[in-house]
């Protein structure tokens, strides 16, 4: 199968429909992949959320703003699928509970999907992982996110761990100041090695 080939059948994929049709949003699937085979740099996010799920395309709200800013790249290398590739633990926004919060990315889609995804990559240098969900999958053993990311430099440089770039975690980056001092200048510099023309 070719890479054009799975981004199509992901694209048809309706696992989650009567999921997603049971949330507050009852919303239909719309599973958003942005890669291409030749990409260098990986961004393993959470799930799409409501801005990208109307946009169909990744980190179109405050968040991407901020990631991009971490990273020191601007859109036009950020949405190159020939440099990165952009492949959340689900592809698509599962929704909100009750209480209007973005319910977690459904396993299913990670099961079915992502080691298919992840064999048609063999070019990825670097892959950031954004949050708990991807921490989880690419990491071994069980930490807090705060712990992995501090212990980032075990990682790199193959694979940075990432706190999610939400505004919610404003107070995690005030609490925790080595994050912008120390390990966004070495990410600025991988991703600058990594993608360069």
């Amino acid at each position: 199968m070719s890479f054009d080939q799975l981004t199509q059948e992901i694209t048809r994929c309706r696992l989650c429909s009567d999921r997603f049709a049971a949330t507050q949003t009852a919303h239909s699937p719309r599973p958003v992949l942005w890669a291409g085979p030749s990409a260098r740099l990986l961004i393993a996010g959470q799930a799409p959320g409501m801005r990208v799920h109307r946009s169909g395309k990744p980190f179109t709200d405050p968040s991407g703003n901020r990631l991009r800013q971490w990273m020191g790249v601007d859109e036009h290398v950020f949405y190159d699928r020939e440099r990165v590739a952009i492949v959340p633990m689900a592809f698509c926004f599962p929704g909100y509970d009750a209480k209007g919060t973005d319910l977690p990315p459904p396993p299913i889609c990670a099961r079915t999907w992502r080691g298919r995804v992840l064999e048609m990559l063999p070019k990825i240098e670097l892959t950031l992982l954004i949050g708990g969900y991807a921490h989880g999958w690419h990491l071994p053993g069980k930490a807090t996110v705060t712990a992995r990311v501090a212990a980032w430099r075990d990682h790199a440089p193959r694979v940075i761990p990432l706190p999610h770039p939400s505004w919610r975690n404003t107070a995690w980056m005030k609490r925790n100041p080595w994050f912008e001092a120390e390990l966004l200048p070495a990410l600025r510099a991988r991703v600058l090695e990594v993608l360069k023309p």
